[in-house]
């Protein structure tokens, strides 16, 4: 679709730890940005218009729906609420030299697929039974949201094989570095530095 910089998806359950780890990565490698969504939903304490999402109204939402073929790269209404990435903002960084990772789920990813040719990725616990635990450790979910995220967890699990790369989330430090290092050798395989920089050789 786009020349320039990768386009990298991640998804994981919830409670897998990819926030972290996104994060952790993105500290460490140059030239890679996170792509801010579209959403209807109102900001909540904190969050900031154009660094945690794009906050629009329904209507606005709407009309970029409708752009083709621009618009949106994906989008889903959760919990009554829109959310989309934007084509035209994923275009100009990638077209910046910038590697764009999303962050969205298996349905997204799907769609992304489509229109797309992106490196995807998917954090996985190392068990269910551990992503339980993990969950009851937070002290924040009762057993019925306990119950919800690990029943979509399996059915998430169960879209691994449509992604180019496994991460399993055992030891943070290890998931962390494995993230990395797909990421540094798919801008080797695409003859880029592993800084993302495009390589440059002396005659």
């Amino acid at each position: 679709m786009i020349a320039g910089g990768l386009l990298l998806v991640v998804s994981a359950p919830s409670g897998c730890g990819k926030t972290t780890i996104v994060k952790r990565v993105m500290d460490t490698l140059p030239g890679l940005v996170f792509s801010v969504s579209h959403t209807t939903r109102s900001p909540r304490p904190g969050e900031v218009d154009g660094v945690h999402y794009h906050f629009v109204d329904g209507q606005t939402f709407t009309a970029i729906r409708g752009r083709q073929p621009s618009g949106f790269l994906e989008w889903a209404e959760v919990h009554g609420n829109m959310y989309g990435t934007s084509v035209d903002a994923v275009v100009a960084k990638q077209q910046a030299g910038h590697d764009v990772l999303l962050d969205i789920d298996v349905q997204g990813a799907a769609q992304v697929r489509q229109r797309a040719n992106p490196v995807t990725i998917f954090i996985a616990p190392p068990s269910l039974a551990e992503l339980e635990r993990r969950l009851r450790g937070r002290g924040t979910e009762s057993d019925a949201t306990v119950a919800v995220r690990l029943h979509n967890a399996r059915k998430e699990m169960a879209c691994v094989a449509a992604y180019d790369y496994l991460v399993i989330n055992d030891r943070l430090v290890e998931a962390v570095e494995s993230l990395r290092s797909i990421i540094i050798a798919e801008r080797c395989r695409h003859r880029r530095a592993p800084d993302g920089q495009p390589a440059r050789w002396s005659v």
